[in-house]
């Protein structure tokens, strides 16, 4: 995985060393606790996918800017932030291998930190006058916050529809890609059909992104290689369990709703679950509609010239497809 990622970075290799320098360097404050704090989230930063989303955009259509570096900047903070604020609502005390703000500092410090991360990024916008910047991930906040507060909504009665799932999953998780290859667009050049362009390509990868790791809740094993069931647990409804559930015969359905609704913590019965959902099709259909979300990406790289970015794009959306964690 690492040779994937090396390979992909590889046209931005130098972009991202001085990326990496300038962002520690405006995550330094005056107050002691918080720089702490600072230099833990750091240390322990994970594979930096959104700004290489944002540095080969940039370079696919141009030459990066300090612009770029700004927009790579804005989108981990934000990144961050919503990681920090998320540990604390899911009561989560691992991140990334490594203890939570929330499990070394407590609640209160840690959403203070989200909240500073927040308003450290507004601030990057505002100070260079970069306001297509901050619209853009203005707008990606807003409709993470909708689709984490429309799954809730859906979650407690089970009636999440396809279209419905994938509204949560464009609003969740996508939403904040695209802003990343709408800004790398932005930053090189001020073409609002470009831009869009690039946030459509940015959603399509972000959404199969999302199916990808649905799909992990089936195969991924634990220690004794039993599939976990996570989502199942947490009556999350994910696209190869809603085409179940939208194929089964009328007693299946019900079977399959109630062991969600009311049997989410039955080791034997989420196990159950799983085998259902791949012996009647689940994975299959998940993966196949992945795999269109993808091409319909690959489509749109497709009508720019040939370059390494364009090249390590494409590589980077078959890596979100084929990756085994």
């Amino acid at each position: 995985m690492a040779k994937i990622v090396n390979t992909i970075k590889q046209p931005i290799d130098e972009e991202m060393k001085a990326f990496e320098k300038k962002f520690y360097a405006s995550m330094k404050t005056n107050v002691s606790l918080l720089d702490r704090i600072m230099q833990y989230i750091v240390r322990r930063k994970g594979k930096q996918m959104r700004p290489m989303f944002v540095f080969l955009t940039a370079k696919m259509l141009g030459e990066t800017t300090e612009k770029t570096y700004r927009g790579a900047a804005l989108v981990e903070l934000i990144h961050t932030a919503t990681l920090v604020h998320d540990d604390v609502v899911d009561d989560s005390s691992i991140r990334r291998g490594y203890f939570s703000i929330n499990a070394l500092w407590k609640n209160k410090i840690a959403v203070l930190v989200g909240d500073y991360l927040l308003s450290k990024s507004v601030l990057l916008a505002t100070d260079h006058q970069d306001f297509d910047l901050l619209t853009a991930v203005s707008n990606a906040i807003r409709e993470m916050s909708e689709g984490e507060l429309l799954q809730i909504e859906k979650a407690r009665n089970l009636d999440i529809t396809e279209g419905i799932y994938f509204e949560i999953i464009r609003q969740k998780t996508a939403t904040l890609i695209a802003a990343c290859c709408k800004i790398g667009a932005l930053s090189v050049k001020s073409d609002e059909n470009l831009a869009k362009k690039m946030h459509r390509f940015g959603e399509l990868t972000g959404i199969a992104f999302q199916i990808k790791d649905d799909l992990f809740d089936y195969t991924s094993t634990n220690i004794i290689g039993k599939p976990v069931g996570i989502d199942i647990k947490e009556q999350k409804m994910t696209l190869p369990l809603i085409y179940s559930i939208n194929t089964a015969s009328k007693t299946e359905k019900k079977w399959l709703i109630r062991s969600v609704k009311k049997h989410n913590k039955n080791k034997k019965r989420v196990r159950e679950v799983i085998e259902y959902v791949k012996n009647h099709g689940g994975l299959n259909y998940a993966e196949q509609v992945m795999y269109d979300y993808r091409d319909k990406a690959l489509r749109i790289l497709d009508e720019f010239e040939d370059n390494e970015a364009k090249q390590s794009l494409k590589t980077l959306l078959n890596y979100v497809v084929e990756r085994k964690h």
